[in-house]
């Protein structure tokens, strides 16, 4: 099995705001002294994991980050009819196990049930959660220390194994990521642009005024936009408690979310949902290594998503000629030249 996969995109998403920064507008970044959008790794590995097509091809392997555990516990407490005082005493116990509680000197709203940092649970832990609920709620006792050992090494989570947990008061449950997710940006120069908009008042007859009842303003960009994924297979599968067909179907779930699966950020204004445009894959024990290099100097003029694969691609035969074979094996498929298909790429990846 090679070690290694790695994925190039190329994806073309019209006017848009995908990923918002702090003041609302499409994030950017300044790569080859020039402007480009860009779409943070947080982002698209949110959207993947929190995406229907991971959520229908791995059914029951997922887990969920939640600072908001404890909270749950305690209400489900409540229904099965333990007392406010030791349904909050015993969420307080459990969630605790998964990270420092909220101080309860700055809580509010059962804010003192919450963790301070956001903690992946997997479904293993989650499974061991609500069997504690019921025994509390049967036995009306404290949980013991027994009770509270509900830490596990997950080995059927795959969005853990993907993209990792950290646990700053359980390092030993850690797990370190298979998959490392570039920030996208685009391949040419980009600015963001800004729309102006209306909205009138359906009630409004006009007579008396003739005004908006509401004026706004929203950042968008449009470009084609360069993806990288690199995946640890060996590390995936070890993650995954060596389960081999669970493996493969979790490379299957993210290259159809990695091609497919667009950041949800202001949909439901733009609609800028876009299917990969272009894929090349890599497999084999060789040292990782990004194309980003291949849009340094922004390409410019004419077709730009043509432009581009040819960059991508010389730049993938000049790491070749230079450093020697950067890749057992390669595929591709290109939507514009009909070249290949995403069922090819899927099995490629999976092989």
């Amino acid at each position: 099995m090679s070690r290694f996969v790695q994925l190039h995109l190329l994806v073309s998403y019209p006017p848009s705001n995908l990923n918002r920064d702090d003041t609302g507008r499409p994030k950017s970044a300044i790569v080859g002294d020039a402007n480009r959008l860009r779409i943070s790794s947080q982002s698209l590995k949110r959207t993947w994991r929190t995406s229907d097509t991971f959520e229908q091809a791995l059914q029951g392997y997922m887990g969920v980050r939640t600072k908001e555990m404890g909270e749950q516990i305690y209400s489900q407490l409540l229904e099965k009819g333990v007392s406010e005082k030791n349904a909050k005493d015993w969420a307080k116990a459990i969630a605790g196990r998964f990270g420092k509680l909220k101080s309860d000197k700055k809580a509010k709203n059962n804010e003192d049930l919450h963790i301070e940092q956001l903690a992946h649970f997997s479904p293993d832990e989650l499974s061991a959660i609500r069997s504690l609920v019921e025994k509390l709620a049967e036995t009306n006792t404290a949980p013991t220390e027994e009770d509270l050992d509900l830490l596990r090494k997950p080995k059927q989570a795959v969005d853990i194994a993907m993209f990792g947990r950290m646990l700053a008061s359980s390092p030993a449950h850690n797990v370190e990521a298979a998959v490392q997710v570039a920030h996208a940006f685009t391949v040419h120069k980009a600015a963001v642009e800004d729309d102006y908009f209306s909205a009138v008042d359906d009630l409004n007859n006009g007579l008396d005024d003739v005004g908006a009842a509401h004026i706004g303003e929203t950042g968008f960009g449009a470009g084609v936009f360069y993806l990288y994924l690199c995946i640890n297979r060996e590390l995936l599968q070890q993650n995954l408690g060596n389960d081999p067909e669970l493996t493969s179907k979790a490379l299957a779930a993210l290259v159809h979310a990695a091609t497919k699966v667009s950041p949800t950020g202001k949909q439901n204004s733009f609609a800028s949902r876009a299917y990969a445009a272009y894929a090349l894959a890599e497999k084999g024990n060789q040292q990782p290594r990004s194309l980003a290099q291949a849009f340094l100097k922004p390409v410019s003029g004419g077709d730009l998503l043509e432009r581009a694969v040819k960059e991508l691609t010389k730049r993938c035969e000049n790491f070749d000629k230079v450093y020697g074979a950067c890749a057992d094996s390669r595929f591709h498929f290109n939507v514009e030249t009909g070249e290949g298909s995403l069922d090819e790429l899927v099995r490629f990846v999976m092989d």
